[in-house]
């Protein structure tokens, strides 16, 4: 998946304050409200809202438009809206819990079984000998 130039500067936010795990979804498929889904780790409210922080001022120097951000006053789930994608920083335990790979991941493939040709339901006729 290529990334755009204001999802990219998101993603970079993320990895100069160390996020861990971050996943990018390519959601267009599944819902018309936006295209990217980034969900992140932080390992602590600080480190969440520094992230947070970072990638609204990458976005920004970057171009983009930062339209909402949730959740700041706790720091276990913030929540920053930048248009075409929506980003998750998160902590492990909170992480865990909502598990939005789960919502967010393409359903796996799954592969086609060839049908097994069932036995006949009528039964074969036997037919006796007798030796003479």
């Amino acid at each position: 998946m290529r990334l755009d130039k204001i999802t990219r500067a998101a993603v970079d936010a993320l990895e100069d304050v160390k996020a861990r795990d971050i996943v990018v979804f390519d959601v267009k498929k599944m819902t018309a409200i936006f295209d990217k889904v980034i969900v992140a780790t932080g390992e602590s409210n600080r480190q969440c809202r520094a992230l947070a922080s970072r990638v609204q001022e990458m976005v920004k120097a970057a171009g983009g438009k930062v339209y909402g951000v949730e959740g700041e006053a706790t720091g276990e789930w913030l929540l920053v809206d930048i248009g075409d994608t929506v980003i998750h920083i998160m902590q492990p335990a909170i992480r865990a819990y909502y598990n939005l790979e789960e919502l967010w991941a393409p359903p796996p493939k799954t592969t086609k079984v060839a049908k097994v040709a069932k036995p006949s339901a009528k039964k074969s006729a036997v037919t006796k000998t007798t030796a003479k």
